[in-house]
């Protein structure tokens, strides 16, 4: 059984709004195009088929927010990364798709 939680789009949001997240906490394992079109300031792009090869600048002192397109990628990362070691794993649920929705913008 995984220990990855599912984390609400909205409570992602508001832990950014008040400056208690650092971009590196915030992984988007989308593809650079996903990206281009719509992503949060305060992440770093690191693609899903990249993941085993970026391990070394993953840092795992403070919990880890992942997110996808709409957090089917993101939890399979949830799951390696824990495979991995990781721990304080969040799949942000409903991804991109329901964070640019809180925020007024059409994803899909």
């Amino acid at each position: 059984m995984s220990e990855w939680k599912e984390f609400e789009p909205e409570s992602l949001l508001k832990l950014l709004k008040e400056g208690q997240l650092e971009a590196e906490q915030v992984i988007d394992v989308r593809e650079q195009q996903e990206w281009d079109y719509y992503h949060l300031e305060s992440s770093i792009l690191l693609p899903m088929n990249t993941i085993p090869y970026s391990l070394g600048t993953i840092s795992d002192d403070k919990p880890l927010y992942i997110v996808c397109a709409h957090g089917v990628r993101s939890a399979a990362v949830c799951n390696y990364l824990e495979e991995q070691g990781y721990s304080s794993l969040h799949n942000v649920t409903g991804g991109m798709a329901a964070i640019a929705s809180l925020q007024g913008f059409q994803y899909d």
